[in-house]
This record gives structure tokens, sequence and C-alpha cells, in this order.
């Protein structure tokens, strides 16, 4: 069969975009918008990507001449959904370690307009060890300052240089926490104080929210995916249908990168706070109030969740009654997207495992659903009863004193299975969980170094726990559940 590159030609735009980043997420999400954005005439760019690291290398795409093909698939509007796009927006693809004057010559590109990054969320960070003089620097702020300041010198300060930078590291405010990173590192390596006022005045640093499940090379039907499309592709990238990318910025940044023109799902925003709480709230909240439930009750994905009327039930009355009302966002702005989470928990291409959705649980419920208790509390006076069943929940799950190699190990059916966390916590469950019921809640209750506070405080919630806790351990976690839901 034929590589990709021996059936398709490359499309010759100029480079707008640098994207730090190879990574499956971004080929499968910006690369994928910018090539519509091309087709539809609303943008005319490509990008070159900038391998951020010095682990691998960029063979597969030279041999393919930086095309590959994004194939969706999953539901949408109700049924199964099925597309494929050969992605041409990309014209080069640059190791930085190995071809440091390519890296120095884009940062010289007159037609260069944005820097996309995906590196991680541990790859946005202030490393004061990093040197301006290593061709490139070794952390990725150092790189993009290093680039800046390259881009700088070349046109002599020139305010129409600047750039727009977006970084999708899944961190909140990851705008504000790349440029903090940038000006630190400007500062330790003393560049030209001209140079600071140019990245103030000229650069734009946007914090964005991105949405994609995107789950890479499907190795093991690559061969028939392939067979269908006509062709090898060693780059091909697998990924559901929805996406979502809300960019925080100035009108400038409408006009420098318009992807929503092209009818892509790209909104532009003053703020994009109560999108991340929507996000936050209804699919991470949705997750995590379900899955330790469902788990225990014997189910393995999130599909068999969906698929189960019970657990179907609970988690859509979870997230309608309880969790979208404490949301700021206007309904039209929050129901179409809980559909949309729904849906998309029904893949019948993504086997998401409830365990690893589990891992971390004790951050996770505060972070995701205690927001959403405290203001349903400050609403209506009482604690919301579903999420309150929830952190019963985690407690039943978290029942273990088998504990061996930093992983607790709980019991479902008589198999063990699991429970990670970190071992502080950990430690507390293999303590306290087989107190008795009201003594083992008000113990985790009262542990602030958790919950940031005590959740005793919350009235009532300490009853309906103990309450919740002792039917689930008595009659097991199915009828706990439909009790509640009667309730």
């Amino acid at each position: 069969m034929k590589l990709i590159s021996e059936c398709v030609c490359p499309t010759e735009r100029p480079i707008k975009v640098a994207q730090f980043g190879e990574g499956n997420f971004l080929r499968a999400f910006a690369d994928w918008m910018i090539d519509i954005a091309n087709e539809k005439g609303i943008y005319d760019g490509n990008i070159a990507i900038i391998k951020p690291t010095s682990r691998g290398n960029l063979d597969r795409f030279e041999r393919q001449n930086n095309l590959y093909t994004v194939y969706l698939r999953g539901k949408k509007n109700g049924s199964v959904y099925n597309e494929s796009r050969i992605i041409r927006s990309v014209s080069e693809s640059i190791n930085c370690y190995t071809n440091y004057p390519a890296f120095a010559a884009l940062a010289a590109l007159p037609t260069l307009r944005v820097v996309i990054s995906n590196t991680t969320e541990a790859g946005i960070f202030f490393d004061p060890s990093d040197r301006f003089d290593r061709k490139p620097p070794e952390s990725y702020p150092g790189k993009l300052t290093q680039f800046l300041y390259l881009r700088y010198q070349a046109f002599a300060g020139d305010p129409t240089k600047g750039l727009v930078i977006l970084p999708v590291e899944l961190l909140e405010d990851n705008g504000k926490i790349l440029k903090d990173c940038v000006f630190k590192l400007a500062a330790l390596w003393k560049l030209d104080s001209k140079f600071l006022d140019w990245l103030n005045q000229s650069c734009v640093f946007c914090s964005t929210l991105v949405d994609r499940i995107v789950t890479g090379y499907p190795k093991e039907e690559a061969a028939e995916i392939c067979s269908q499309l006509g062709y090898s592709d060693e780059l091909l990238d697998v990924a559901e249908p929805f996406a979502l990318w809300i960019i925080e910025g100035e009108k400038k940044v409408e006009r420098v990168f318009p992807l929503d023109k092209a009818g892509l799902p790209v909104l532009f925003t003053h703020d994009q706070r109560p999108y991340r709480e929507r996000k936050v709230r209804i699919l991470n909240g949705a997750h995590t109030s379900t899955a330790l439930a469902a788990y225990l009750m014997g189910k393995e994905t999130v599909g068999e969740c969906m698929a189960d009327p019970l657990i179907s039930q609970y988690m859509k009355t979870i997230v309608e009654r309880e969790i979208i009302p404490t949301l700021k966002l206007p309904k039209q702005k929050v129901l179409p997207f809980a559909r949309d989470v729904f849906e998309r928990f029904e893949n019948p291409f993504i086997k998401h495992k409830l365990l690893s959705i589990t891992i971390n649980s004790v951050s996770k419920w505060k972070s995701r659903l205690l927001p959403t208790f405290e203001d349903s509390v400050a609403a209506n006076g009482v604690p919301p009863k579903l999420i309150v069943f929830s952190f019963a929940a985690l407690l039943a799950f978290y029942s273990s004193h088998e504990k061996r190699e930093n992983l607790l190990f709980g019991k479902r059916n008589g198999e063990f299975y699991e429970i990670h966390d970190n071992a502080n916590i950990l430690d507390f469950f293999a303590k306290n969980s087989f107190k008795p019921v009201n003594e083992y809640v008000n113990a985790t209750m009262r542990n602030v170094a958790f919950w940031g506070k005590d959740l005793t405080q919350f009235h009532h919630f300490e009853s309906m726990v103990c309450d919740d806790l002792t039917e689930m351990r008595a009659r097991g976690m199915k009828a706990a559940m439909t009790d509640v839901l009667k309730k």
C-alpha cells in the first residue's frame, strides 16, 4: 500500500503559526481546525511544528511530507458518526535540538502571527537553571522567551511583528502563567528592557480552554482503517467528533486568528472562567460523581454506565437538577453542552475505564464537586442529595485496610481493585475506613487537609452521608442508588 505522501500533495501557504508540540492532541485539534479554515478561505496560513523535547525524532513527519489523516468517530446527533480528513496545514516540522538554525529562522519569519503550544501541564514552569545561551533552552518557557527575543531583534522591535500566544496546556489561566514565566526568564537573563515593553505592548498571551478526546494512533485497527482510506499513514490520528476551543483575549486575537468565521467550534471571550466552570462541573463532575458508585455496581467503563438505565438516570439527574442550577452561564449555553457531554459518554469507540477516573478521587471531589455543593447549599439551604450520595460512594470505594506497595486494595464481589491516591490519603483511609460509620464519616469530613475546610459545618451533610453509607453497606450500591433517586 502506498504511503499517504505518494497519494496526496501538500498545499503551500505562508507559515503563520509556530506550534510547540507534535503530539496527537494538537494535530487532531488545532491543526485540524486550521486545515478546515484554510479550505473555506477564512484563513490562509500553514503551521511549522517545533519539537519541544530532545526525546524521539520527526522521521514519520519527514517521510510523509508532514501529511496525515484525522479520523473522527463517535456519536453525533444521536447516530454513529465517522469522518476522515487529510490534514495539509503543516508545512514544516523542526527539531530545534538538531536543527537550531531552522528554529531561529522561523522566529524571524515575517508572515508568522501565532504561537500554539501543548507541552503538557508540566511543560509550563519557571526553571531558574535554564540558560539563554543554550541552543535551545531546555524548558518550553525558555524556548519561547528566546524565540520571541530572536523575533524582537530580527525586526528591531517593530510593534507590528508581535505574536498571539495560545497555550492549550490543561492549566487554569495557562496564558497568564506562561506570560509570567517568560517575564521572569527575561529578567533573569537580563534581556533588553525594551524587549519587555515589546512583549507587553505587541504580544498577546491568551488563556484558553480546550476540549476534545483524542485517542491517537489506533494500533490495533490501523491496518483496517488504512485499507479503507486507500493509503498507509504512520501518523493516523483518531479523535471524537466533539471539539471546543475557548480563547480569552482582546479583539486583535479574533482578527489574527478568525477560525470561528469558518463555522468551527471556537469561541472568543473576555473571560473564559465561566466556560471552564461549565466543563469542570458538568463533564468532570459527572465523571467523579458517578464513577466510584458505578464501579462498585460492577461496571467497568463510562459507556457501560450510559447503557445502564439506573446509572444513566442518576448521572443525568445530578447534572440537570444539582449542577446546572449553580452555573453562571445562561441556560442556552449550558443545556446543549450537557447534551453533548452525555452523547460523548455514549461514544462506542472510546472505552473510558472507570478505574482511571477514580484515581486521586479525594482531590477530584474537592475541585469538581465541592464548589457545586457549596453553591447549592447557599442557594437552597440544604445539601444536594445526589452530590451527598457521591461523597458517601467515595467513602465506600476507599474502604480498605489492605495496603501494599503504596496502594490500597478494595474489594468488589470478592475481587481486589486498586485505589490510587497520595500516600497520606491512603494511610488515612486504611486507618479509619473500618471504624463505625459515624466515626469514619466524621473523621473524613473533619480532615481539612483533604477539603480545605471542615465539612461538618454544613448542616445535615454528615447525617445524610452516614445514612447513605450505611445503606450502601447494608443493601448494596444498586439498592442505595435506587432509593436516593426516589427521595
